[in-house]
């Protein structure tokens, strides 16, 4: 099977925390000018686009991106869509039999990279319980955090730290089907950062039904 790439293409275009850098590519150099290449530069939130969160976005004694695992970002996956409401709880992923570390939630049909959502589902505790007692060591999502847009105390990112599971946030997963899927998605080795972009993608290997 094919590998189906599930990453936000970067470009000026493309949504970003109000408070936090929009992202630019710029050729600075080019190939008339240079006689030889083009040469680039990009500027950018660490948290743009499909992006991991290291632990020290949101606890100052957290790991920063260089010293997570990259085993935590390759493996197998559980892909599971739930209802459009405000909240995603226990009873939406208990019904699904989970295989691999990773978990990740389809919430909607088609991904606006280009406009930031006023309102996003959240997690509710139960379900964070339910995950780490089934061994899952990533959680991935197709918006743009694990808790509410306004949030201030990010409880279920600590949560979710508190229980040893990282997080992948802006995953594209609009064509993906629930199942089983081989997963990976590296971050940048980045010294002292607080997050990540990254080149996510998924490799089916079985569905549901096929149980």
């Amino acid at each position: 099977m094919m590998w189906q790439d599930i990453t936000q293409t970067l470009d000026d275009r493309i949504a970003h925390w109000p408070e936090d850098t929009p992202f630019n590519y710029a050729r600075t150099v080019t190939k008339a000018e240079s006689g030889s290449v083009n040469i680039g530069k990009i500027e950018t939130s660490t948290h743009i686009g499909t992006h991991i969160d290291a632990p020290f976005h949101f606890d100052d004694r957290g790991a920063t991106v260089e010293a997570l695992d990259i085993n935590r970002y390759i493996g197998g996956a559980t892909v599971i869509e739930v209802g459009g409401g405000e909240t995603v709880t226990l009873e939406d992923i208990e019904p699904y039999r989970i295989e691999g570390t990773t978990l990740l939630l389809k919430t909607k049909r088609r991904t606006e990279r280009t406009i930031f959502p006023d309102s996003i589902p959240v997690l509710e505790k139960r379900a964070v319980e339910y995950m780490a007692s089934c061994g899952i060591k990533l959680f991935g999502i197709d918006v743009t955090s694990v808790d509410a847009i306004d949030s201030k105390t990010l409880d279920i990112h600590h949560l979710l730290y508190e229980r040893d599971i990282m997080i992948l946030e802006n995953a594209v997963l609009d064509e993906v089907e629930p199942g089983y899927y081989d997963f990976v998605a590296l971050p940048l080795k980045l010294q002292g950062a607080d997050g990540s972009p990254v080149r996510a993608a998924l490799r089916y290997r079985g569905g549901f039904d096929d149980e």
